[in-house]
This record gives structure tokens, C-alpha cells and sequence, in this order.
């Protein structure tokens, strides 16, 4: 019995050997091994798929949904570089003669500017400006003309529908960034002085500023209030316009800028983004001693104020004829005009003519000043304006031969 038990172990035992035999054969055999690797990579295919699908779900949801944060945002770089070269001709070189160049707003060197915005949301957008000019710095060799690249402007847009926006400048703000009328871009079309610029108003620095424009089918109005002179004392500054979209494509502008005394306080320099709020205290003789012996804040700056009035018409797409007057509050007698009529053609040439100055009283041009240029365009973004200025300012008189370059990036 015992005997036949063991033969029958045996006989198992020797069949077990013959069927794991054969299935490590046929797992040595190669084709046996590309079919299992077909069946393993095809499972990992399909596994790859259902997360893609699931990728590709989560994505579609966003992108349907609002406040999606896989929007498209595009950045928009701007910039340019200005160089102004004069030789001016005058009977002698002195102050009186440098005052009137100055009035003149002959300011010759390399300006150096690059803007970049970006896009969010859909009508929205924030940017920032750096600016390079050229700077004197005294050394052992003597002076020394750098140009230290530096933070110039930053600014928040907010366009809530086509009636209303709003924008913020927290650094580096200007009176013409608050200006609906005229789009202050880099590329803007420059003459030989600042007789082209708009009201002398428009370019005084407000330090950081606020303000909303409400348009309407013809009248577009804005308010803006800004303020400066954080480290030293503050000035608030108001601005306010309205501005009148006439047939034949006339744009009338009345503009007004109301600056604050400015307040001398203690002599403490603060950094960037840095405002004192102070706290008195109204009981205890330590607090009342300290208040009495701090000067109070007293305005070492009178306030004052200035009208514009602009007129703008476009010919055509190139073709532009302006003028504005601007009088200032502390004296209404001080008038500063100027009319512009240029062609900022792209293709071949352009040109343009200015003429202005400022009336002190009935009669009286304590200055006057007359411009002429051609535009020549050697490439699209780079451009060259020879031209001549004729500039009488009191008893002095100066004619400059004026060349500037802008290219455009």
C-alpha cells in the first residue's frame, strides 16, 4: 500500500515538473515576452487616457466658469528713446539768455523710457514704467554724465463698463495720466519744444493719485485727487475736466488744477509707501509737553491754481491741429498759449510748426517763441526731426538749430 502511494506522489510530482517546464519555456520564448509587454503597455496607454480626460474636464469647467484663472493675460512692452542736440546762436552766452532757453523748454540729452503692461481680466490692466536720464555726478575726474535706470510710474487701470473707469498711481504720477482727452503714449508725436505737449499744467508731478472718468454720449468727465511731498511735508492737489466731443471731429477740453498749501512738518525721510498717522494725546502733561514743544504743521508753500481751455481737431489720420491757454489763479493776467498744426506721417516724411508764448498784461509778450521741423523716417520705428526754433524772450533773443531722434521699440 505504502508502495503504491508512493509511485502515485512521484507521478504527481513528475506531471507538476512538466507543466512548470513548459511555462518557463514559453516565458523564455521572445514572442511570449513582446505579448505580455503589448498587454502591459496598453494598459498604462488607457490609464494615461482617463487622466487626460480628467485633465482635460477640470480644464473646460475653468475656462466656462467665471473668474477663470487659466485666462489668456498678454504683456505689452512700450519704449523709446529720445535725443534732443541744439546749437543756439545769441548775441552772449549769460543767465538772462539761459532763462529764456528755459522757458522755452529747449532740453536737450537722451531720455530713456520702457512701460510694461499686462492685461487682466478683460478690460483691465496694470503697468509699470522705468525711466533712464542722463544725470551729473561730481567726481575726482571731474563731473561725470550718468544714467541710472530707475522706477518712474506705476499704474492700476479699472474699466468696470463703457461709461465708467477708474485709475490708480501710486508712484509717479503726472497730471497728464489723469488726461481723458489725450492718449499719453510712449510713441506720442513730439516737436522741438514743449509747446507740443499741451498746457504747462499737464506736466507738474502729483506723487501718487486717484481718479474716475464717467463718459456720456458726447461729454466725458473726470475727477482725480492726488497727493505729494510725503517725506518733507504734503500738498493735496485737484483735478478735475470736461470734455466735449463736437461734430467734425472737434474736441473742446476745459481743465482745472487746484494744488493745497504744503505743509511743513518735521524734518523725519521716510521710504516708499510709507504715510504717518499720528495719535495726540489729549491727557497727561508728558504728551502736552511734547505737543507744545513740536512746531505745528505751517504751510510753507502758498496754494495755487491753474484753467486750460484745448482745442483738438483731426484732419485725418496724421494731419492734427491744436492750440490751448492756460491761466493761472495767483495772477489772472499771466496767460501761456500755444497753436501746433503737424503730419506724423509713418511713410516718406512729415513735418510740423508751432508758434507760442506768454502774455504777462494787456500788451505786454514777456516771451515768444516760433518752431519748424521735417520729419524724415528711415524705418518705421525710428525717426529724424531737423529743425529750427526761434525764441524772444524779454530783451534776449536766440535762434536754435534743433535735431531730434526717437526710435521705438
Amino acid at each position: 500500500m505504502d508502495s503504491i502511494v508512493l509511485a502515485g506522489q512521484k507521478l504527481k510530482g513528475f506531471a507538476e515538473g512538466l507543466v512548470t517546464g513548459r511555462e518557463s519555456s514559453s516565458r523564455r520564448n521572445p514572442i511570449e515576452i513582446l505579448k505580455r509587454l503589448q498587454r502591459e503597455s496598453f494598459s498604462d496607454l488607457m490609464k494615461l487616457r482617463d487622466r487626460q480626460d480628467k485633465v482635460e474636464r477640470l480644464f473646460s469647467f475653468y475656462k466656462s466658469s467665471k473668474g477663470n484663472p487659466f485666462q489668456e493675460s498678454s504683456t505689452v512692452l512700450r519704449g523709446e528713446v529720445d535725443f534732443i542736440g541744439a546749437v543756439l546762436l545769441m548775441s552772449r552766452v549769460d543767465e538772462e539768455h539761459w532763462g529764456g532757453i528755459g522757458r522755452a523748454g529747449i532740453k536737450t540729452g537722451v531720455d530713456t523710457r520702457f512701460r510694461f503692461e499686462i492685461a487682466v481680466g478683460d478690460k483691465d490692466s496694470v503697468g509699470i514704467e522705468f525711466v533712464a536720464n542722463q544725470k551729473r555726478v561730481a567726481s575726482n575726474d571731474g563731473d561725470v554724465l550718468e544714467t541710472p535706470l530707475s522706477l518712474s510710474k506705476l499704474f492700476y487701470k479699472a474699466n468696470a463698463a463703457n461709461e465708467f473707469s477708474a485709475i490708480a498711481i501710486p508712484i509717479g504720477a503726472q497730471v497728464k495720466d489723469l488726461d481723458v482727452a489725450s492718449d499719453y503714449s510712449l510713441q506720442e508725436e513730439k516737436g522741438l519744444t514743449d509747446l507740443s505737449l499741451g498746457p504747462p499744467m499737464l506736466h507738474q508731478q502729483t506723487g501718487g493719485a486717484i481718479g474716475v472718468t464717467v463718459r456720456m454720449s458726447n461729454v466725458i468727465a473726470s475727477l482725480a485727487q492726488s497727493i505729494s511731498g510725503i517725506r518733507n511735508g504734503h500738498c493735496l492737489s485737484t483735478f478735475g475736466q470736461v470734455v466735449c466731443l463736437l461734430p467734425l471731429g472737434l474736441k473742446l477740453s476745459l481743465l482745472g488744477l487746484h494744488r493745497g498749501p504744503k505743509l511743513a512738518g518735521h524734518n523725519i525721510h521716510l521710504g516708499a509707501f510709507a504715510i504717518p498717522v499720528g495719535f495726540s494725546r489729549p491727557f497727561g502733561d508728558a504728551g502736552s509737553r511734547v505737543e507744545a514743544s513740536a512746531p505745528p504743521l505751517t504751510p510753507n508753500i502758498p496754494e495755487f491754481g491753474s484753467i486750460a481751455l484745448k482745442l483738438d481737431s483731426e484732419f485725418d489720420e496724421y494731419k492734427r491741429l491744436s492750440g490751448w491757454i492756460e491761466m493761472k489763479q495767483a495772477n489772472p493776467e499771466h496767460l501761456e498759449w500755444a497753436v501746433n498744426f503737424s503730419d506724423s506721417s509713418e511713410d516718406g516724411y512729415g513735418w510740423g510748426t508751432s508758434l507760442g508764448g506768454i502774455l504777462e498784461g494787456p500788451g505786454n509778450w514777456g516771451h515768444f517763441q516760433v518752431e519748424s521741423y521735417v520729419k524724415f523716417n528711415p524705418s518705421k520705428r525710428f525717426s529724424l526731426k531737423p529743425g529750427v526754433a526761434y525764441v524772444v524772450s524779454g530783451s534776449t533773443q536766440t535762434l536754435a538749430l534743433v535735431l531730434r531722434s526717437n526710435w521705438s521699440i
